[in-house]
């Protein structure tokens, strides 16, 4: 099924989707649709699901391709550090949490107050580190602390 109305392709501009390596497409794509109330766009090769505004692109892994002729894409192993993450932010993160709880979805913590923002971290079934955040005190100018600089 493909619904060609909601593929990620401009007809002027851009837009930006996330590429994700996934070890099952079929986990990852539920994972996507159910705990973000994604809608699916494309079900395999690649699989594409519209999150919001937004697309979450998910492909197998593999060796270098003519137009990338270094790179081998694999999902993440657990003892691999993270270097980049996505961000969901929501209107309500308790509502959130909770319907995300009864869908499966395992949490690092609950939501914790940042002054900032309410936040928690998620991790998919490839072990994607997902942050959601509801903005609360940078609405009204508070910020998280941030470290004291090193002379």
């Amino acid at each position: 099924m493909t619904d060609h109305d909601d593929f990620p392709a401009p007809q002027e501009g851009l837009v930006v989707t996330h590429f994700l390596t996934v070890r099952d497409v079929a986990v990852s794509r539920e994972f996507y649709a159910s705990i973000f109330g994604g809608q699916v766009v494309l079900a395999e090769n690649p699989a594409v699901v519209r999150v919001a505004n937004s697309w979450i692109i998910m492909n197998p892994g593999g060796g270098p391709t003519p137009d990338k002729p270094d790179v081998v894409l694999t999902p993440p192993r657990p003892e691999d550090p993270v270097s980049a993450f996505i961000n969901i932010r929501v209107a309500d993160i308790a509502a959130f949490y909770a319907d995300a709880r009864a869908k499966g979805a395992e949490f690092l913590t609950e939501p914790i107050d940042r002054k900032a923002e309410l936040r928690c971290y998620i991790r998919d079934p490839d072990g994607y580190l997902i942050e959601i955040g509801q903005a609360t005190g940078m609405l009204h100018g508070v910020y998280a602390d941030r470290p004291a600089a090193s002379s």
